[in-house]
């Protein structure tokens, strides 16, 4: 029987994964401040378009305008001490100037989406962190180390480059070493993406935060846990979440200027047409106008929100973007090449054929009822593709003793009186699995 890569339901895994955190929206101050500006606007609007007396609505445009804009007010008061200008103070001061003139509605939306905005950015930096902080979860916070004959559990951060780990069937790996003694099939796929475990002998190296599936391995730590790949690509995502895309960088560099060239702008627009003799009002409401109309609050807030989230997303799901630079050129490609199986498809293997020996005296079906039976107390990904293929084909699967199986070599069990083997090929290329039935 070979096997392939083809898209089918995925199976349960060998052990339960790590609990994933994720951070609540209500969690975050931003977030809540938000949400009471937001509410507070929603309940107010339609009282105000509805012509209700202005003690209705008044008041709860003023909690829209204090708990939306005390945080960037305060920013922007901050920005100013170390003589600045930031667009933070530029949304305050074209709310306050909006309501100044009569335009307190449009200047409690211009507060409504610029606090909606900031609530959705700390959410999109929260998840990353939590995306960065499941990775973590991957590696075990205990190891068992073996000392002068002796066993003793200790925390993984205490390891030492050379210490001996005992690692047993189900656990997961708790340093970067190398195998000294046992053989066992470790699931990389956390680490590498393989879809199958890889068979692990002496001299061959392995992962922390890789799991183990069969057989009990002694493994010598090669690298300190601080500096394991797992490590390594937490502080990679890190990294990444702190970076800045080159449409940002442009943002941040043109804000001061353009903020005071608004200012400057403004002031022109208010103090060219009064000293021309117009009346104040208008003059006002011009300047106010023009004010809302230039503030580049839409630009800033369309850079950074949109690629954290873009980020975040890509870590819940498995993917590890490098920085910000390159989820902003994912939009500028057109082709994509991979070469990793279990990237375009599901990674689960799947029976694709039966062939029995013409001298064996088994049809298909007779074959792979022995397999499925002897297969069936196991754990491993290929005997579960098996069992699924007789259960497809309605097939009998007969209870099976003295099971027994070998880390990377297959199983043995007795069925219906006969002893079958299943295990790996001898084919050059390993991609067959054979059954030998004796009596």
């Amino acid at each position: 029987m070979s096997t392939t890569v083809a898209p089918a339901p995925q199976a349960a895994p060998t052990a339960p994964a790590p609990p994933r955190r994720r951070t609540r929206v209500l969690a975050l101050p931003e977030a809540r401040w938000a949400l009471v500006s937001l509410v507070a606007f929603l309940v107010a609007l339609p009282l105000d378009l509805g012509s209700a007396p202005a003690w209705t609505y008044g008041p709860l445009y003023v909690v829209a305008y204090a708990a939306g804009g005390w945080e960037p007010a305060l920013e922007g008061l901050r920005a100013l001490r170390e003589k600045t200008l930031d667009v933070d103070l530029l949304m305050i001061v074209a709310a306050l100037g909006a309501a100044a003139i009569g335009q307190v509605l449009d200047g409690a939306l211009l507060i409504v989406i610029f606090a909606t905005s900031g609530a959705l950015e700390a959410l999109a930096t929260a998840r990353t962190a939590d995306s960065v902080r499941g990775l973590l979860d991957l590696a075990p916070t205990t190891a068992t180390r073996l000392r002068d004959g002796g066993e003793e559990t200790v925390p993984t951060a205490d390891l030492a480059v050379g210490d001996l780990v005992l690692v047993r069937p189900g656990e997961r790996i708790g340093a970067d070493g190398t195998v000294t003694e046992g053989t066992g099939e470790v699931d990389q796929a956390t680490i590498t993406g393989e879809s199958l475990p890889i068979l692990r002998r002496p001299g061959d190296d392995v992962f922390a935060g890789t799991l183990n599936g069969t057989g009990a391995l002694r493994v010598r730590v090669g690298r300190d846990p601080a500096d394991s790949v797992i490590a390594r690509i937490v502080t990679l995502v890190e990294e990444a979440s702190r970076t800045k895309a080159p449409t940002q960088l442009f943002i941040e560099k043109i804000e001061q200027r353009y903020s005071v060239g608004v200012v400057v702008a403004t002031l022109a627009v208010f103090g060219i047409p009064l000293a021309f003799g117009a009346g104040l009002t208008d003059a006002l409401l011009r300047a106010m106008t023009f004010m809302i109309v230039a503030s580049p609050c839409a630009v800033v807030l369309a850079t950074m929100p949109p690629l954290l989230s873009a980020i975040a997303n890509a870590g819940r799901h498995g993917v590890l973007v490098k920085s910000a630079v390159a989820m902003e050129r994912l939009g500028e490609i057109d082709t994509a090449a991979l070469d990793k199986t279990g990237t375009l498809t599901e990674g689960t293997p799947e029976v694709t054929a039966v062939r029995p020996l013409a001298d064996s005296g088994l049809d298909e079906d007779a074959l792979l009822a022995l397999a499925a039976a002897a297969e069936h107390p196991s754990e491993h990904p290929l005997a579960r593709a098996i069992v699924a293929a007789a259960r497809a084909r309605g097939l009998r699967i007969a209870p099976a003793d003295d099971f027994t199986a070998a880390p990377g070599r297959g199983v043995t069990a007795v069925v219906d009186g006969h002893t079958v083997h299943v295990g790996r090929a001898e084919a050059p290329d390993g991609a067959e699995t054979t059954v030998r039935v004796t009596r």
